[in-house]
């Protein structure tokens, strides 16, 4: 079941779901979750990604994400599931309509907690620029009732509980 407007109010504040929480960022299913500060960043001279501040970047002076460009970012928000939700974040449509791609890894798994998310961002235009700053509403999050708690939870496995910065893969090569 897709959990209504008020159930994520009520978790956002009685639960903390995630912080800092808005609640002009709820929306009849889902809530807003918003750009953090710190993006990391693909170079052609380094087979890694390096970490870049967009803390000074604005609506009126933006970050440019290039043609094809790849990053990792953050959510401003740090996330705290019970075990009886799990969410699935998904771009805002209207990025999406500008040319911005997720790359689908936004399951939330029940307990993920003390984290944000990171988000698997891409510009697929061909030839112009698009824009991030931080504190924009880059995607949502629709969060679902589990029929019951799992059995182990992802704050006992989960292998990226307590990143309170965007991370790039631990691996699984």
């Amino acid at each position: 079941m897709i959990l209504p407007d008020f159930e994520i109010a009520r978790l956002c504040v009685e639960q903390n779901l995630l912080t800092p929480y808005d609640q002009d960022l709820v929306n009849p299913a889902s809530i807003d979750i918003r750009l953090g500060t710190t993006l990391l960043v693909e170079e052609e001279e380094h087979s890694g990604l390096r970490k870049i501040d967009i803390g000074d970047c604005t609506r009126k002076n933006p970050f440019p994400l290039g043609p094809g460009q790849f990053v990792l970012a953050e959510s401003l928000e740090i996330f705290k599931v019970p075990n009886s939700i799990a969410g699935q974040f998904a771009l805002k449509s209207s990025l999406a309509r500008a040319g911005f791609e997720h790359l689908l890894a936004g399951w939330i798994d029940p307990g993920f907690c003390n984290s944000v998310l990171t988000l698997e961002l891409k510009n697929a235009r061909e030839y112009h620029n698009i824009f991030i700053w931080p504190g924009m509403r880059i995607g949502q999050v629709v969060w679902h009732r589990m029929s019951c708690e799992p059995i182990v939870s992802y704050s006992e496995t989960g292998r990226y509980n307590g990143d309170v910065k965007v991370t790039e893969s631990k691996g699984i090569f």
